[in-house]
């Protein structure tokens, strides 16, 4: 497929990548230190039309589209992880859930904010006993007149502790679970009833806040009922279709930055008298790193492209997901291998990544599940 990105895109994916480089770098050590990304730039980004990348202008967004958005994460990818998971939790999946199934008023009261970065969102399905089986969550929600009430606690919510919004997937008919029996709200973080937990402490992410979200009779209004009662399973699996692909452009991005390090490592350091560079070992790394990004990013953009032309894509955003996450966490190894001891050492950019990128196989969909998934559409 030819990806002779349009002009808009091409300048987006430089602006970005300028935007990454100029800005994002430098602050990569403090937010590791400081386990936050500064106000500031959380700000700056938002003022950048960071938070709406896919989103129609009409919604407050860029009008990037999927493919677009995509461009933007792999860029994204290429420094500090907290930075790729604050926006695609928050567009991706909490977002995007809004502007799969909202109504026009919904998206103008809850995606437009959301889209300009004024609210920072979060998406709210993962429980303590409801995680690769998300249809069985225990979180419920019974309908009082024009309210609805939810009670029960969500796990590892990322962007909870800053998140003004809430996307929060609810059983409403725990027997009918994935069919007709989940419900997808809107839940402004002032409402009574809901609250957030203590940070998590993460092996790696740091920058990135998870937290646990409590449901203690909180009443939400009918009016924010995504789409119809029932049908929230169908909206979190479709956000999880386009998350994936677009977690998937930022492995991308995290694994060409490890390339792009291991190149100029292996031609700068000398052993036995000669540039690391020269040995087949080594080159049959780089090779090999080279190779899997390539497919990798066109996988992405492949598929990036069908989700613009509203085509389904669960089964390629499986594979996508799978081999994209897998392929990453190769990337990292081979440039821990490639620079050797100073790999190992905190400080490291590499350091850094290997811990962050092992979580790419595990959040929105374990490399398990994927397998299943893509399993089941073959022997369908």
């Amino acid at each position: 497929m030819d990806f002779s990105f349009p002009e808009e895109i091409q300048l987006l994916r430089r602006s970005v990548r300028d935007y990454v480089q100029g800005r994002l770098r430098p602050l990569e050590e403090q937010i590791e230190r400081e386990d936050r990304i500064p106000d500031e730039v959380i700000r700056e980004m938002a003022g950048l039309g960071f938070f709406g990348f896919p989103f129609p202008e009409q919604y407050g967004g860029i009008g990037a589209g999927e493919l677009g958005y995509c461009v933007a994460l792999e860029e994204l990818g290429a420094t500090s992880s907290a930075i790729t998971n604050l926006i695609g939790a928050h567009t991706g999946i909490c977002a995007m859930s809004i502007y799969l199934a909202g109504s026009h008023e919904q998206k103008q009261q809850w995606l437009v904010p959301l889209a300009k970065g004024e609210r920072i969102g979060s998406f709210g399905l993962t429980e303590p006993e409801a995680g690769s089986d998300a249809a069985s969550i225990r979180t419920t929600a019974k309908r009082d007149g024009d309210v609805w009430i939810l009670n029960g606690q969500k796990q590892w919510i990322t962007n909870a502790p800053i998140a003004g919004t809430f996307v929060i997937y609810a059983a409403n008919d725990r027997e009918r679970g994935a069919r007709g029996g989940i419900t997808a709200f809107v839940v402004p973080r002032e409402t009574p009833g809901l609250s957030v937990g203590k940070p998590d402490e993460k092996m790696g992410l740091r920058g990135s806040y998870t937290a646990p979200v409590y449901l203690d009779d909180c009443r939400v209004p009918a009016t924010n009922v995504l789409g119809q009662v029932g049908s929230g399973f169908i909206t979190a699996m479709t956000a999880l279709d386009g998350g994936r692909v677009s977690l998937a452009a930022g492995a991308v991005g995290m694994a060409q930055h490890m390339l792009d390090l291991s190149v100029q490592h292996a031609k700068s350091r000398k052993q036995f008298g000669v540039p690391i560079a020269s040995f087949q070992a080594i080159q049959w790394m780089l090779a090999d790193m080279e190779t899997e990004i390539q497919v990798a990013r066109y996988m992405v953009y492949q598929v990036a492209a069908k989700i613009d032309r509203g085509e389904r894509v669960s089964h390629e955003a499986a594979v996508i997901k799978l081999f994209a996450s897998e392929m990453a966490n190769r990337a990292v190894d081979k440039a821990v291998q490639i620079h050797g001891g100073q790999a190992y050492m905190k400080g490291s950019p590499i350091e850094r990544a290997y811990r962050d990128a092992r979580i790419l196989r595990i959040y929105e969909g374990t490399s398990e599940v994927q397998r299943l998934l893509i399993a089941e559409h073959l022997l369908r």
